[in-house]
């Protein structure tokens, strides 16, 4: 069986997603590498929680559909959620907030123990 690792570009079929995978080619002339992609549709059956951005490990099974002969077999790194990010950027608000008080309140000390 055929294994290839991409990224899943498009999530937006019932258990199906689009992972594009790149590969280098040598140019028998020019002597150059370059780099061709390829996208294939993928069966999610059984894994969850997959979006845009996560790589992903894909196995060749017997054909699904016309163009599905994959499915994927594991997750190898996920990508950051839109939630996750806004949590962090709120936790890092709070900090900021918190490190702005703290120096106003140095900066009272600081200012009423130069005029004593």
């Amino acid at each position: 069986m055929r294994t290839k690792v991409g990224t899943i570009t498009a999530a937006k079929m019932t258990d199906t997603v689009t992972v594009t995978v790149h590969r280098s080619v040598f140019h028998p002339l020019y002597r150059k590498r370059f780099r061709v992609s390829k996208k294939f549709l993928a069966d999610t059956k059984g894994v969850t929680d997959l979006g845009v951005g996560d790589t992903v490990e894909i196995t060749e099974c017997r054909p699904l559909s016309k163009r599905k002969c994959f499915k994927v077999s594991n997750v190898i790194k996920r990508a950051p959620r839109v939630s996750d990010m806004a949590e962090e950027s709120a936790i890092e608000g709070v900090m900021r907030h918190r490190n702005k008080s703290s120096e106003n309140k140095e900066d009272a000390t600081d200012t009423s123990s130069a005029q004593s």
